[in-house]
């Protein structure tokens, strides 16, 4: 599957603890990247400093849906899931 253009749900969703260009200590779940662009296109994707873990996360159906609106809900339900209780 490839990544769908102006979806961004992997970096809107999902809480990423480690730095990130323009976020030194991470991103809050819900909080969208700084790096999105006003289309909602990664500026950084594929650079030097595009961060591991958004790297290692590969687009399928299963996490993406068929849509954006279905994959913020996946990806949201997700990581409601794996949060400490």
């Amino acid at each position: 599957m490839e990544c769908r253009s102006g979806c961004a749900a992997c970096c809107i969703a999902p809480q990423i603890a480690t730095p990130i260009p323009g976020m030194p200590y991470g991103k809050p779940a819900g909080e969208p990247c700084i790096n999105l662009d006003d289309q909602l296109n990664c500026r950084i994707w594929n650079q030097p400093d595009y961060p591991p873990l958004c790297r290692a996360f590969m687009p399928d159906a299963e996490h993406c849906g068929d849509d954006r609106v279905q994959a913020l809900k996946i990806i949201t339900d997700l990581e409601h899931a794996t949060l400490p209780d």
